[in-house]
């Protein structure tokens, strides 16, 4: 194979999400086991909310719920943040490969204000829950941690609840329709591509040389920016969507990234279970009503806004303005969480035990049962989508004949 021949097929062209999942459950588990931490992004993001009210002269930091998360150091000086800022310079890097940065505003006003709404109601729940769709769904599930199962069951009860929410007619656009003479010719520009194609690669080149030269003084650092990166790539390539995941479901009936996400779950689950019997201790979050509640509001939030962490992250760089309000809604609702915890956590939190799956069951039986609960999840969504295409068939039936 050249050089044109990988570049197209594997720089420019999307790539099919179920391999990504999946290698993206594979670096979780590395990450893990390098880290002592595992792949999140919104306690990050309250932690960067926490800073601006710094800087306004606040004391966040005396706040009960950053002594839990903490608020020491900056982004650079933090795992969570060396790795968010690889996963940012990955997107970029991705997206310019592929020509894919085009500023897109928003059709309608309705659409900034579900974006920032959406985004508030969505960082709120994920920071109540101690997890967004990955620390509490994609990598706190195989962490055994039973706040994960109570957040994802919740999760897809609010989507439902957000995507019967945003079929209302308030949420229609009105489509202008302009006529024509004659079909627009498609414009092609090889010269910008070429352009951004190589500032992608000096994005990439200059971003990983940083990483490695971080390894001699912080490894861990060097080592978070360096699987961030790696998880850009693959968030922006594959388009990988948690939301699309829940919301195709309940409107389409569709499966497909949902199922690559339930196998990325199950190819993560057996290197977390090696990784902690080496000694690496899971991270186990509060299983009680905040894992419920937060989930309802997050699954809710992430339709409503049409993005979740990872996917509103690889299409705010790609110039989609919408999903700079949902990031902005984000951190906002995230840091409302951290002002209001003191009054939420004893009743919704603290007070109720982290239950371990494999210290309940035993490391063997923990592990069996994840991964029942995985094939009942996708027996589950495979039984779901049989109905969904059988009552869609039967209702066309039904209109076929009145007509």
């Amino acid at each position: 194979m050249n050089w044109q021949q990988f570049k197209t097929d594997y720089l420019v062209r999307f790539w099919a999400p179920l391999p990504a999942v999946i290698a993206a459950g594979l670096l979780a588990t590395y990450y893990f086991g390098l880290t002592g931490t595992f792949w999140a992004v919104t306690g990050e993001f309250t932690r960067w909310g926490g800073h601006v009210l710094q800087w306004l002269g606040l004391h966040p930091e005396q706040w009960a719920y950053f002594k839990v998360i903490g608020l020491e150091g900056t982004p650079l000086t933090r795992i969570d943040g060396r790795m968010i800022i690889g996963m940012f310079a990955g997107c970029i890097a991705a997206a310019l490969w592929a020509n894919n940065i085009k500023l897109r505003r928003p059709q309608h006003r309705i659409r900034i204000v579900q974006a920032l709404l959406g985004g508030i109601i969505a960082g709120f729940g994920a920071r109540l829950a101690m997890g967004c769709n990955l620390a509490a769904f994609f990598t706190g599930i195989p962490q055994f941690s039973l706040h994960a199962w109570l957040f994802a069951l919740a999760t897809a009860a609010g989507s439902y609840f957000g995507a019967k929410f945003t079929l209302l007619p308030l949420f229609r656009v009105p489509i202008k329709l302009q006529k024509v003479q004659a079909a627009a010719p498609l414009t092609q520009l090889p010269q910008q591509a070429r352009r951004r194609f190589r500032l992608g690669m000096l994005v990439f080149l200059l971003m990983s040389a940083w990483s490695l030269w971080t390894l001699f003084d912080a490894p861990k650092l060097g080592i978070a920016m360096l699987f961030g990166i790696a998880f850009g790539l693959l968030i922006e390539r594959a388009q990988i969507c948690f939301t699309s995941a829940f919301r195709d479901l309940w409107i389409t009936g569709r499966t497909h990234m949902a199922r690559a996400i339930i196998l990325g779950m199950a190819v993560s689950a057996i290197g977390i279970f090696s990784y902690v019997q080496l000694g690496v201790a899971p991270k186990i979050m509060w299983a009680g009503p905040n894992a419920l509640i937060g989930g309802l509001l997050f699954g809710f939030g992430i339709v409503l806004a049409g993005g979740c962490e990872t996917g509103w992250m690889y299409r705010a760089v790609e110039g989609q303005v919408h999903y700079w309000w949902v990031g902005l809604g984000n951190i906002i609702g995230a840091t409302l969480l951290a002002y209001y915890w003191d009054t939420l956590a004893p009743s919704l939190a603290t007070d109720y035990d982290k239950i371990n799956l494999l210290e309940v069951f035993g490391p063997t039986g923990g592990l069996l049962v994840t991964y029942l609960l995985l094939a009942l999840a996708l027996v589950a969504m495979l039984w779901w989508e049989k109905r969904f295409f059988r009552a869609k068939a039967r209702a066309e039936r039904v209109d076929a004949r009145s007509m």
